[in-house]
């Protein structure tokens, strides 16, 4: 346990040491300023002992979803929560009388009058397991790769977009959702209650488990079922230099499992792609540490996510559903 006071200073200096890391600004087309060192230090921030796991709701959790916040702030994000704020409060039932838990949302506007007006979002959860029963002297579910580093993708991109010299024709949404672990319940709640009108959201980024197995490829969920897995196999045919192979899920299917927060999103019809490196023996056990992660290919799968958020928002056409896919997964409202 760390005294807030102190962890809150603490980070804010991480936070600026980590977003400092993305400058230069990039040219699109090139490398962004997406780099190992950064995905390590914000691996090694969300998945310390003192959060204890980011149990939701919990201490630790507003913690992490602070230092989240720090980070969209030095970022030059704007604030796109509840109440002009970034952070967005959902009710925790079964969590004690009037228990919340935080989302953590910033948008990055986009330079097209008339495009900016919808948006593209990239989604992570910041929650893991919490503490449990000790084994061989350990509590702590840190969740290193399930999902400090799917986050610590997503802050990345936040400071690479936020450094860039020229922004997309779109809107970009930066969201950071608690209660995954529960249920998807902050992302269900943000479908629910969204903070930008839902119907200008063309199209959805997820980032859960980057950081494992084999360092030279990386799972797309949603393969097939939009132009988005299309779009993915193009970037990373393209850009040879991230040593990254795509290939489809084994885990989805025809029907979309509800197994991460791109699902409520689907539901209501937004094309989505789930990067996704895979399950592993440390999956939602004690030893899910972060010297098990692999920031390098952390990094490349972020830089990847990167080059495909940029064309999401950059492209004059807007991603689109496969019909057959979008028959068996999108509820009619």
């Amino acid at each position: 346990m760390i005294v807030a006071g102190r962890g809150v200073a603490r980070i804010g200096r991480l936070a600026a040491a980590a977003v400092v890391c993305a400058a230069p600004a990039p040219v699109v087309g090139q490398q962004p300023a997406i780099t190992a060192a950064q995905l390590s230090t914000f691996i090694g921030v969300l998945a310390d002992d003192s959060m204890r796991g980011r149990g939701t709701p919990s201490p630790e959790l507003e913690l992490a979803a602070r230092f989240v916040a720090s980070v969209f702030r030095r970022a030059g994000l704007a604030p796109a929560g509840d109440g002009g704020g970034y952070e967005q409060r959902w009710p925790v039932r079964g969590g004690g009388a009037d228990a919340t838990a935080p989302n953590v949302v910033g948008l990055l506007r986009g330079r097209d009058p008339k495009l900016r007006e919808q948006v593209v979002v990239v989604v992570a959860h910041l929650d893991h397991l919490g503490v449990r029963r000790p084994e061989r002297g350990d509590s702590i579910m840190n969740g290193a790769d399930d999902n400090a580093s799917g986050t610590a993708g997503v802050l990345a991109l936040a400071g690479a977009f936020g450094a860039l010299g020229s922004r997309p024709r779109r809107s970009v949404l930066f969201l950071v959702v608690s209660g995954e672990e529960r249920g998807l319940l902050g992302s269900r709640w943000f479908v629910a209650h969204p903070t930008v009108p839902f119907d200008r959201i063309v199209g959805l980024v997820n980032l859960d488990m980057i950081s494992r197995n084999r360092p030279d490829s990386v799972y797309l969920n949603g393969w097939g079922k939009s132009s988005l897995s299309g779009l993915v196999r193009q970037l990373a045919a393209g850009h040879p230099e991230l040593g990254l192979s795509v290939g489809p899920d084994v885990e989805d299917a025809p029907v979309t499992p509800d197994d991460s927060d791109h699902y409520p999103f689907q539901r209501r019809g937004v094309p989505y792609i789930f990067f996704y490196t895979g399950e592993h023996a440390d999956y939602h056990r004690l030893t899910d540490h972060t010297d098990r992660t692999d920031p390098d290919k952390a990094s490349r799968v972020t830089r990847l996510a990167f080059y495909t958020l940029w064309e999401m928002a950059e492209r004059s056409a807007r991603p689109v559903w496969d019909a057959e896919a979008r028959r068996l997964n999108v509820v009619a409202r």
